[in-house]
């Protein structure tokens, strides 16, 4: 059978590349809204509700008005905004989460889309809240280099009409230390404690990778950086789109840096330990338009409609 799928706000950056994967399945049908009526909400309510999958790649306050726009109980919403990740009620879209969680996206018809830096770090971090190496109440702190696609089409527009300098360097930001994305770290790692969280945007178009370092003297006393990385190797074994590399793993640093742009155009996750005799460097790289945003939105469509999870990936 074919299923409906509607993307509203399918202008966007996110919008636009869940269309593409979508364009390559013959399993879907697309419903696309007339670009004049964009913003009718009268239309938008009707292909909302026409759709078994609607996707929304809008603002904060857009997407809770598309949620109050749905009369249809079978229309399932993935939602791309930060307007719902910590709602009760919505599924959080990251199979990989815990053993239950593709159970909950299966049934659900609210799933709460990942942002791309929460997914690389609670990926890092749950398996090892969740087996008690790292106690709940350690403050964790993170950084973030990602691609400047990850700004949207302003950012986007910015870096490629050049002539600015100041864009050459790598830009930290999130400087007020409330970054959108640290409720979302926080609630799915079982972390009690708001991680301190910096990201970096770069002059490269996408990628991204997380890098959360550790004292070995602030984990569950006794553990050892093979622990560490078995812990993480355990929980992902058999996973399709995550991988852990070898500890220590030579070939991701043989020439002294590490890609941040390895996972690019794929819906893969790589995950890396690196460490000395006291210190762990725990590492995620995926591609922040990919497995950080419209590819993840893909997969839980998949998972929630009972089709293989990689279809179209």
């Amino acid at each position: 059978m074919k299923y409906r799928a509607f993307v509203d706000g399918q202008e966007g950056t996110t919008g636009l590349r869940i269309h593409e994967y979508l364009a390559q399945r013959s399993d879907i049908e697309v419903l696309r809204i007339d670009p004049e009526k964009r913003k009718d909400p009268a239309e938008r309510a009707r292909l909302l509700n026409a759709a078994d999958v609607a996707f929304l790649c809008l603002p904060d306050a857009a997407a809770r008005e598309a949620v109050s726009l749905v009369e249809n109980p079978q229309t399932c919403l993935i939602d791309a905004s930060t307007a719902h990740r910590t709602v009760p009620g919505w599924a959080f879209g990251l199979p990989e989460l815990a053993p239950q969680q593709r159970q909950k996206i299966r049934a659900s018809k609210r799933i709460a889309n990942p942002g791309c830096h929460a997914s690389a770090f609670i990926l890092l971090l749950r398996p090892l809240v969740d087996a008690g190496i790292v106690p709940a109440a350690t403050p964790v702190s993170a950084s973030s280099i990602t691609g400047y696609s990850g700004g949207g089409k302003k950012m986007i527009e910015q870096y490629e009409a050049g002539g600015d300098p100041r864009l050459d360097a790598p830009r930290p930001y999130g400087l007020t230390l409330a970054h959108k994305h640290i409720p979302e770290m926080a609630a799915h790692t079982g972390l009690s404690v708001k991680p301190l969280f910096m990201p970096i945007v770069g002059k490269f178009y996408k990628g991204l990778s997380v890098s959360v370092p550790l004292h070995l003297s602030e984990l569950k006393a006794g553990t050892s950086t093979e622990q560490v990385h078995a812990a993480l190797a355990q929980r992902y074994a058999g996973e399709r789109f995550v991988r852990v590399m070898p500890l220590r793993d030579p070939a991701a640093i043989e020439e002294g840096y590490f890609d941040v742009q390895a996972c690019n155009d794929t819906n893969r996750v790589d995950i890396f330990v690196f460490a000395n005799e006291s210190q762990v460097l725990l590492m995620c790289r995926l591609d922040n338009l990919g497995k950080g945003a419209s590819g993840a939105a893909v997969q839980s469509m998949n998972v929630h409609l009972g089709v293989d999870e990689g279809l179209g990936l």
